[in-house]
């Protein structure tokens, strides 16, 4: 089958790996020395998948009309991606794999001529340089339509995805992006440090705060009558606790992350942005839960804090320590 992805880097670039190798012809879209590396030695997978080498074809633009296509760039680089592309969309599944809340109603207004289908990666990819991949956690892939009545292009895409990776239709995708939002409360802080998800955790300080993080996205949720999906070892009874437990109880969040996560230092995808000196999908995350409490009545000042602080490494391109965090979190 002939599947197009919009932005070849982490998750792009494994998942065109992963379904060249299952035997469809993939294109993709990059930029800049990416763009160049893939067309001259292809897309090396290498960790919890398999090594591997994909040779796609790679342009700045589509150039062939899809059967199905992938977005798979930052959040806020989707509506251009897709609105540049949009000939080739029309009429097919258009699956936006993509952190935050936003990524269907973004895509649907930049294509709206297109099946759109949200996409959550559950699996932890880490762009290496161009033309690289490793994959440090594995996991599967959830696909929802926002609409459990119209589940038709998730469904294909699920028969697209599912013989190369296991792939999960859920009905709520809603509750799975919330859960998902509170699994990426594990971005900000490593890069903030510089240190990977794992010495995050395994730091008592900055486990604190990555749980008072985790707790304040939860109340949010709660206050918004959202019924978070199941992912991981993740559930609505658990989080839900947590929301409504003493801060100690809820480090056994973070903790079962750690667990999940292997020895493979997961520098997480803010940390890696910040390092290639690219702008950070730190209000599509974190931002997202201060944006979500507004009219709640839930205060979020730990997520506001360290969205501020991602914001200030960006600018600055100097991580800081671990003490001053915990004491501008608190």
């Amino acid at each position: 089958m002939r599947v197009a992805i919009l932005g070849a880097g982490a998750i792009g670039g494994a998942l065109a790996a992963i379904l060249t190798r299952g035997g469809h012809e993939v294109e993709v879209t990059a930029r800049g020395a990416n763009l160049d590396k893939i067309r001259a030695d292809g897309i090396r997978l290498i960790g919890s998948w398999g090594d591997y080498v994909a040779r796609v074809s790679a342009v700045e633009c589509l150039s062939v009309h899809p059967e199905l296509a992938i977005v798979a760039t930052k959040a806020a680089d989707a509506p251009g991606a897709i609105a540049a592309n949009e000939q080739f969309l029309r009429g097919i599944p258009l699956v936006v794999v993509q952190n935050g809340l936003e990524g269907i109603s973004a895509a649907a207004d930049a294509a709206p001529q297109a099946d759109i289908v949200g996409g959550l990666a559950i699996f932890a990819a880490s762009y290496l340089k161009p033309g690289e991949v490793r994959i440090t956690t594995g996991g599967p892939l959830f696909l929802g339509t926002g609409d459990e009545n119209h589940d038709v292009p998730a469904r294909f895409a699920a028969g697209v995805l599912g013989p190369v990776l296991e792939t999960i239709v859920v009905a709520d995708f809603t509750g799975a992006q919330w859960t998902k939002l509170v699994v990426n409360q594990l971005n900000a802080i490593p890069a903030i440090t510089g240190l990977s998800a794992q010495e995050v955790i395994a730091d008592r300080g900055l486990r604190r705060v990555l749980t008072a993080s985790i707790r304040e996205t939860v109340r949010v949720g709660r206050a918004r009558d959202i019924h978070f999906a199941s992912i991981s070892s993740l559930n609505n009874t658990l989080l839900c606790t947590v929301g409504a437990g003493p801060l100690w109880l809820g480090q056994v969040i973070p903790l079962a992350m750690r667990r999940r996560m292997g020895s493979t230092p997961n520098p997480g995808s803010t940390q890696q942005s910040i390092r290639r000196g690219q702008p950070t999908e730190i209000d599509y995350l974190n931002g997202a839960v201060v944006a979500a409490a507004e009219g709640t009545g839930v205060a979020t000042p730990v997520n506001a804090a360290l969205v501020a602080m991602v914001h200030e490494v960006e600018r600055t391109g100097a991580f800081l320590p671990a003490a001053e965090v915990v004491a501008r979190a608190r």
